[in-house]
C-alpha cells in the first residue's frame, strides 16, 4: 500500500513540474501581431516610426534604409544596414522602434549577413527603454555563436550563449520568445537559449542592431503581443 502511494506521489510530482515548464513558454496567436515586409516603403526610405540610433558611437551613425533585394525571403525589398560611416568597434547600430511597445510574447525576424571584418550577423531589440537600455539577442558568423544579452547604460552583459555554424550571405530566421522573466532564443526554428533575467520588466520597443562593421539585411520583421491586442506609443519621441 505504501508503494502504491509512493509511486502515486511521484506521478503528481512529475505531472504538475511538466505542466508548469511547458507553460511558461507561451506562443500567442498570429493574428495578434504586426508584421513588416518592408513591401509597401519606399526605396531609401525607413518604415514609420522608425529612428536610426547608435550604443556608444564614435563618429556619424551607419546607414539604415530599405533597399531592393532579388533574394529576400518576402518578395523584393529588405530593411538594410548599408554602410557603417565609422570605425569604431564598440559601436551597437540600432534601427528601431518605440512605436511599438512590447513586453511579452514573439519576435520574429529573418537576415542575412552581408559584410564585416570585425563583425557580422545582427539580430533583435526589444523592451528597449531608450539607445542604452535593452535586450538583444543575435548571430554571429564569424564567431559562430547566437547569444542573448542585456545593454543597461550602454554596457552589454551576456546571458545566454549557444554555438552554431551558419555561413555569411544566406538568409536565416531567427526568433525570441519572451514571458515575465523567462527567454527562449531560437535560430532557424531550434530553440537554443533558454534564460530568466530581471534588468528590463517593463514594456519597449522593438528593432534591429548590429555591431562595429556589420553590415546585415532583415526580412519579415514580425512582433506578436501575449497581451491579445497591438499597443503604440503616440508621443513626439
Amino acid at each position: 500500500m505504501k508503494r502504491i502511494i509512493l509511486l502515486s506521489v511521484l506521478s503528481l510530482f512529475i505531472v504538475l513540474n511538466f505542466s508548469d515548464c511547458s507553460a511558461q513558454e507561451k506562443h500567442p496567436e498570429k493574428n495578434n501581431g504586426i508584421k513588416l515586409s518592408f513591401e509597401t516603403v519606399k526605396v531609401g526610405q525607413l518604415p514609420e516610426g522608425w529612428k536610426v540610433e547608435a550604443t556608444n558611437p564614435k563618429g556619424p551613425l551607419a546607414t539604415w534604409k530599405v533597399i531592393k533585394d532579388p533574394s529576400a525571403p518576402s518578395v523584393k525589398k529588405v530593411l538594410a544596414l548599408t554602410k557603417i560611416n565609422h570605425f569604431f568597434g564598440g559601436t551597437f547600430n540600432l534601427c528601431w522602434t518605440n512605436k511599438i511597445q512590447f513586453l511579452d510574447g514573439v519576435i520574429e525576424v529573418k537576415f542575412k549577413a552581408n559584410t564585416g571584418s570585425v563583425d557580422q550577423g545582427g539580430g533583435v531589440i526589444w523592451r528597449a527603454q531608450d539607445k542604452n537600455n535593452y535586450y538583444i539577442a543575435r548571430y554571429n558568423p564569424l564567431e559562430n555563436n547566437f547569444i542573448i544579452y542585456y545593454v543597461k547604460n550602454g554596457a552589454r552583459r551576456m546571458l545566454a550563449s549557444a554555438r552554431i555554424k551558419l555561413p555569411a550571405h544566406k538568409w536565416y530566421g531567427m526568433k525570441i520568445v519572451q514571458s515575465g522573466v523567462n527567454i527562449f532564443g531560437y535560430l532557424n526554428g531550434k530553440k537554443l537559449l533558454d534564460v530568466k533575467d530581471k534588468t528590463f520588466m517593463n514594456a519597449g520597443g522593438v528593432g534591429l542592431w548590429t555591431k562595429s562593421d556589420a553590415v546585415t539585411s532583415f526580412d519579415d520583421f514580425e512582433v506578436v503581443s501575449l497581451s491579445h491586442e497591438k499597443t503604440e506609443r503616440n508621443d513626439n519621441d
